[in-house]
């Protein structure tokens, strides 16, 4: 491509991509809304209620270890999805994905809350919860990644990462939402928690659904992926493709992935811990997220904007280095059972470190790939790494040990998670501001230096 290609078609997206940004960041962040609204109730019914309707037959501690392994099961299919739809995002568009994923997560969500207990359909009932939760993971396997991308590919290169961070502060929004519907019923009598009351969460997802298509029939493809399609770009088979040039980006993006795990360490497994090992009242411990996720919801444009001014390496270290620490101060705090401090550690820990990780990773997860495989790689990328995420509470419920300091094993685990993903953006080349054409070849030496 001649240096005057690049440059007209860079005026081009300065002239009219911050408007199909913004309705690309729309359209996302309510699909985000939706995938995390479904991640939390989810995750707070397999922490609080399953127990008691879907492994009833269980022994105690076996009946919590089935029931969160249910949660992570989701993210077996995640890289599958990954691959399918990572695949056809790249071929074929992806718009196309974005609808399908949002048609999928929402009719499975939906389902979840239709399927009868153990004590009337026996073993098929778990059956069933586990095979809505595949095909949801195999929905989400492509959601975020597609997401993320059709708003790089439409954004000025000085504000990618603010337009993309509409994406991860739609899982903040969801989160809250779907912990606000979870308070009062929560609250509720047993006997109405365990029968009905669980169930209407669920149901309530189809007003998303509903909303975030109509938005999303409105998208265009961005031009960037229009101008690799024209010209005969695109890779027959991207996943191949992906291994052969870009396999080194492949491996720092799943182990910076993995810090997803702090974010089920701490909505997940710390839920549980906090109020099946150490007592603590439920209601106020799905506060802590309720305040957390608000305070990250606030910080989120603003780190995002610090991104794209200052780079995205610094934000994001800043970021794994403080889950280091705040991970160990959060779960010493539920261990004092004084809820101030509780509150205090869980704002740092979610609210700012895990914030800042997660919304850098918007920008910076897709910019490490080319437009030709950007879908692949940033969505195999990801779904890799966040198996750790799915499977963060059951490990941690394992491994936890006895007693006041029962939760340090966990705390290790995550300190390490984070301190290799700090590891993995130190060696990654800066990306900010960079035009779309560059990402993905950014200090190679091979034929692709020819854009520059």
């Amino acid at each position: 491509m001649s240096a005057k290609t690049r440059s007209e078609r860079a005026t081009v997206q300065a002239d009219g991509s911050a408007e199909k940004a913004g309705r690309a960041s729309v359209a996302s962040f309510l699909g985000s809304m939706l995938e995390y609204y479904d991640f939390v109730i989810y995750g707070a019914a397999a922490s609080l209620i399953f127990t008691h309707v879907f492994f009833t037959e269980s022994a105690p501690g076996a009946g919590m270890l089935l029931s969160l392994a249910t949660f992570g099961v989701a993210y077996v299919a995640r890289p599958l999805g990954a691959l399918v739809l990572g695949h056809i995002g790249d071929r074929v568009g992806r718009r196309r994905v974005m609808m399908f994923t949002i048609i999928l997560m929402g009719v499975c969500t939906f389902l979840i809350g239709c399927i009868p207990g153990y004590d009337s359909w026996g073993v098929l009932a778990p059956i069933l919860l586990v095979v809505c939760r595949l095909a949801q993971g195999f929905s989400a396997g492509g959601e975020q990644s597609g997401a993320n991308a059709i708003i790089l590919e439409h954004a000025p290169s000085k504000r990618r990462n603010f337009f993309a961070s509409w994406t991860m502060t739609g899982t903040t929004v969801g989160t809250v939402i779907a912990t606000l519907v979870f308070v009062p019923v929560a609250a509720l009598p047993d006997e109405i928690l365990y029968s009905w009351g669980w169930r209407v969460p669920f149901w309530a997802s189809a007003v998303v659904v509903v909303v975030a298509y109509v938005v999303r029939r409105r998208l265009e493809e961005p031009e960037a992926y229009e101008a690799v399609k024209n010209q005969g770009e695109r890779a027959a088979l991207p996943v191949v493709e992906l291994m052969r040039t870009h396999w080194a980006a492949l491996i720092r993006l799943i182990l910076c992935a993995m810090t997803a795990a702090l974010g089920t360490i701490f909505q997940v497994f710390g839920l549980a811990y906090a109020t099946e090992q150490v007592g603590l009242d439920r209601t106020v411990m799905l506060w802590v997220t309720i305040v957390s996720n608000v305070t990250a919801t606030v910080l989120m444009p603003f780190l995002a904007i610090l991104s794209d001014r200052i780079g995205r390496r610094p934000v994001y270290i800043a970021g794994t280095l403080g889950l280091t620490v705040t991970v160990f101060a959060y779960f010493a705090a539920i261990g004092t059972g004084f809820y101030p401090l509780i509150f205090a550690c869980g704002l740092l820990m979610n609210g700012l470190a895990y914030s800042a990780v997660i919304i850098v990773g918007t920008a910076f997860y897709p910019e490490m790939f080319p437009t030709a495989i950007r879908f692949s790689g940033s969505a195999l990328g990801t779904q890799i790494g966040y198996a750790m995420a799915g499977f963060a509470p059951t490990i941690g419920y394992a491994i936890m040990g006895t007693g006041q300091w029962g939760w340090i094993p966990v705390a290790v685990m995550g300190a390490i998670i984070c301190l290799v993903a700090t590891a993995m953006a130190l060696i990654t080349r800066e990306s900010a501001g960079a035009h779309i054409d560059e990402l993905g070849y950014l200090g190679r030496t091979d034929r692709r230096e020819a854009l520059a």
